[in-house]
């Protein structure tokens, strides 16, 4: 993908942080974050005039559903952006600078690919406090009370975009943290949720009550207190505070602590102008207001993340009472709707090592390797695989399932289990995995009475769903994958770039390997014929000829009778029973030498009968 015609050293400048408050802090706010993207190549700035309306989104759309790889996808900052009335406005608007692909989140993150797993996992068992400023970047523009009221003063202010044009009904921010405190414990949470442009003064806001959000358990109890709910909305922040709003964390957590813990050093905060809220100090742009607990009013259609418009639905509003921001503010939003998507990438990332570490550490079950999650079309919650190694005990593969099923209200429509050769994100190696290794009548199990989730509800068996669970684990062990050994494909790679042909895109199976039904014999003849010695084995299985057998009969198990005749009666019976006992080794093939002893007495019997 080209960059456009704005230099990287406009793009840096775009992005350089001009506070003229500047507290100390020990994470990087978005500006430093976005030149690190420029710097990597990962940044593209269009400065040409873009429509938010009905451009801005359905550009950016197209790096996730045009065919681009994900690690080819970039993150867009515009800065001339204009609406459908062809207004001008003064912020600029960076959509994919969280998530677009994995390295852009790694970046954001400051940590390797490989260890954002780990890194989560230890944000979360060390939570760090923030630190309470007096002042802040964020507060730098104050507008609030009758002047919210002005033309361009209030929400009218600021560039949001249309994520779905022609299908949704308003602009509606997307990367929308919403904080709010607990009315009885004083507990500050944070979440992910979008909010409808109604008027200068009101946003809509939809929490999503399958997803268990910690607002509407504040909103809840306002209401039964007969109070309003204060809230604030950040709109663009330091990475670490703007990943954990995605975070799924127990409702006594308060994010802007974990967040603290990602970046490894408390979190600057200032109290809201207009509600008592704590809310980042680096914040781009903060909408502070009251959500009416009394009424409820439309909201919607907008396109939503399980890849279905969103119909009208009633749902609670926000009463604005001030907007805070930075003089050189930059406003973020996300790509959701159909996955993948910025949003759905941001989540899976976050959400994978929490059902890591629910079943690993405390549902204590050993030998899961990792949880996957499936991102395209989709969204994440409603197919999980469970990566799991090849001794781990069926009973235990059961308990990772159930396990997976049960974390989330409404997530594990489909829960597989896998062994490690299979690669989860790639759907055609799990219908492989449930064609060869699962048995439906024995290996597949469905939940009754399961939240349907996010998406479209149907009315019949009364409105609820159910969960498929599927071992496709190997439970015997099966012939090798029928691809060159990996030796013989990495020399073919290097002839093919040799060549200069076109680059190549491994995909998982891309070389053969044993599932432990491979015997030495079968090896040696393997080695034989690579080297040209093929004819020596014809030789050799000339010598096995018999008109005993139907066509097809396996080798192994001619073999294994021919070795149990030739067995005293005792030893008969062992062998017998041991056949019978089911173990993942059972249908291991002969060694080399019960081969040759069985080679060895046909042939004699051939001489015989001669």
């Amino acid at each position: 993908m080209k960059k456009s015609t704005q230099t990287a050293s406009k793009t840096a400048k775009a992005a350089k942080t001009s506070s003229t408050i500047t507290p100390q802090r020990g994470y990087r706010d978005l500006h430093e974050h976005l030149a690190d993207l420029d710097k990597q190549g990962l940044l593209v700035t269009i400065d040409r005039p873009i429509n938010k309306d009905t451009e801005l989104h359905p550009l950016v759309r197209w790096q996730f559903r045009g065919g681009i790889a994900e690690p080819d996808r970039k993150a867009f900052l515009f800065t001339n952006v204009v609406n459908g009335k062809g207004k001008k406005y003064d912020i600029p608007v960076v959509v994919g600078a969280l998530a677009a692909t994995r390295k852009i989140y790694s970046v954001g993150m400051g940590c390797k690919i490989e260890d954002i797993g780990k890194t989560w996992s230890h944000a979360i068992a060390n939570p760090i406090k923030p630190h309470v400023m007096k002042e802040a970047p964020c507060q730098e523009i104050v507008v609030q009370g009758k002047e919210l009221l002005k033309p361009g003063k209030g929400v009218d202010s600021l560039p949001i975009p249309i994520s779905t044009p022609g299908w949704d009904n308003a602009p509606y921010t997307t990367l929308s943290q919403y904080i709010t405190k607990d009315p009885e414990t004083g507990i500050q949470n944070m979440g992910i949720y979008r909010g409808q442009v109604k008027s200068p003064t009101r946003l809509g806001m939809n929490p999503s009550l399958e997803n268990q959000p910690g607002i509407y358990t504040h909103w809840e109890k306002a209401k039964a207190k007969g109070q309003k709910l204060p809230a604030a909305i950040i709109l663009g922040c330091p990475p670490c505070v703007a990943f954990t709003s995605a975070q799924k964390l127990s409702e006594d957590t308060d994010e802007l602590h974990v967040a603290g813990g990602l970046a490894g050093a408390p979190i600057n905060v200032v109290k809201c102008k207009t509600v008592d809220l704590l809310v980042p100090s680096e914040a781009e742009i903060v909408i502070e207001g009251y959500i009416n607990t009394e009424w409820l009013e439309p909201e919607a259609p907008f396109g939503e993340s399980h890849g279905h418009v969103n119909l009208q639905e009633f749902n609670a509003y926000m009463e604005v009472t001030a907007i805070t921001r930075r003089k050189n503010a930059i406003l973020t939003s996300i790509i959701s709707q159909v996955t993948p998507s910025e949003s759905s990438l941001i989540k899976r990332v976050a959400l994978e090592p929490v059902f890591l570490n629910h079943l690993s550490k405390a549902m204590g079950i050993k030998g899961v390797k990792k949880v996957v999650m499936h991102e395209p079309l989709t969204n994440l919650r409603k197919v999980i695989s469970i990566v799991v190694d090849r001794k781990m005990p069926q009973t235990e593969v059961w308990r990772a399932l159930y396990g997976a099923a049960s974390l989330l209200r409404s997530g594990g429509k489909m829960v597989i289990a896998v062994n490690e050769d299979i690669d989860p994100d790639n759907a055609d190696a799990l219908l492989w995995a449930m064609s060869y290794r699962a048995n439906f009548a024995l290996d597949l199990q469905v939940l009754q009475n399961r939240d349907p989730g996010h998406g479209p509800r149907s009315p019949r068996n009364g409105g609820m769903d159910s969960s498929l669970l599927i071992d496709a684990t190997l439970k015997d062990d099966f012939p090798p994958i029928a691809l060159p050994k990996k030796e013989f494909m990495e020399n073919a790679k290097a002839i093919w770039e040799e060549l200069g042909l076109p680059k190549l895109k491994p995909e998982s199976p891309w070389f053969g390997y044993s599932l432990g039904d491979w015997s030495e014999r079968n090896e040696q003849m393997a080695q034989r014929a690579v080297k040209g010695d093929y004819f020596i084995t014809g030789e050799e299985i000339a010598k096995m000829r018999r008109n005993d057998v139907p066509m097809n009969t396996e080798i192994k198990h001619v073999m294994a009778n021919e070795v149990r005749k030739a067995l005293p009666e005792k030893s008969k019976t062992k062998v017998q029973a041991k056949a019978k006992t089911p173990t993942k080794t059972a249908a291991k093939a002969p060694s080399k030498t019960l081969a040759q002893t069985s080679a060895k007495s046909v042939a004699q019997k051939k001489t015989t009968q001669k």
